[in-house]
């Protein structure tokens, strides 16, 4: 395949998990054939300055890419703002591109299924982006697809074109009216009754989320993000090392061991049974809910 799509890696404070993702994202099928760019985040409090540091040293002895272009921010930005403008500076030049974050690890073929998924649905308009990750739910044995589509945007590996990213309302402008409209909230939360909780926090600011505002721009536009049956992203994340990560299992999948990528069928439709199993995935459990709330007003208190 020619003409891969450019990878974009935003990196911060964690120089192991970096480390880990980038030797990962080496091992891929079409990575030699890659461009990178990587926007390394300024510290936030002087405790961070030494592993911020530690991970742009390691930057700059990465390989293995066609071409690489790294962009160290002089002040801190954040994981929202960092994304919502670096995708958009890349999609200035770039038809589309494919987002990382610092703490995954990849099947051989994720690059390939990636860039073949964005070619085959460029034109499917209601398809706003590609999911390299797919969450641990049990997929019918009689369901013949290697892909299927669902409402809910993913963050983990993931990929869009300009078009598509270019219709987010990053302020949500519409809120008002949406929160107070019971059929609206409802159907956003069929990829997930936690979306529209999670949309009034960011409103509110008590959650500084790109994701679920990315997640939104589906909802408003009927559009859908297309995932494999078998996930190409493992995340590494979830140990409580990142400011927006719990320690669980609960998202441990197995890695397609694939080389190749099967012909993906762009005029599937909804799958009610897998988008249930998909919803169900998403009713966390009370302990899960009162962690996230203390370690919310953990950083909150602490900003």
């Amino acid at each position: 395949m020619n003409d891969f799509a450019p990878i974009l890696f935003f990196v911060y404070n964690r120089p192991e998990h970096t480390k880990r993702t980038i030797e990962s994202l080496q091992k891929t099928l079409g990575a030699c054939e890659s461009e990178l760019l990587i926007y390394s985040d300024g510290a936030k409090l002087d405790a961070d300055k030494e592993k911020v540091s530690t991970v742009r040293d390691y930057l700059n002895t990465i390989d293995g890419f066609k071409s690489i272009i790294i962009i160290k921010r002089e002040h801190n930005f954040g994981l929202a703002n960092s994304v919502i403008s670096g995708v958009g500076e890349v999609l200035k030049i770039h038809n589309s591109v494919i987002v990382l974050e610092d703490d995954l690890n990849f099947s051989k073929n994720f690059l390939l299924f990636m860039n073949t998924a964005l070619k085959e649905f460029q034109n499917v308009e209601n398809v706003f982006s590609i999911s390299g990750y797919n969450f641990p739910i049990d997929i019918p044995k009689d369901y013949k697809e290697n892909i299927y589509l669902s409402p809910r945007a993913s963050s983990w590996g993931w990929a869009t074109w300009k078009d598509r990213w270019e219709k987010a309302d990053w302020s949500v402008s519409d809120f008002k009216s949406f929160i107070n409209n019971k059929s609206k909230t409802e159907e956003f939360n069929k990829g997930g009754n936690d979306l529209t909780r999670m949309l009034k926090n960011q409103v509110e600011g008590k959650i500084d989320s790109w994701a679920i505002r990315w997640s939104y721009a589906h909802y408003k536009n009927k559009a859908y993000c297309v995932y494999p049956v078998k996930s190409k992203v493992q995340n590494i994340g979830t140990d409580s090392s990142g400011l927006h990560s719990i320690t669980t299992n609960k998202f441990f999948v197995d890695l397609d061991l694939s080389n190749d990528v099967k012909k993906i069928n762009t005029r599937l439709t909804t799958n009610e049974i897998i988008l249930s199993r998909f919803r169900k995935f998403f009713k966390f459990t009370l302990w899960e809910r009162i962690y996230w709330k203390v370690k919310r007003n953990f950083k909150i208190i602490n900003q």
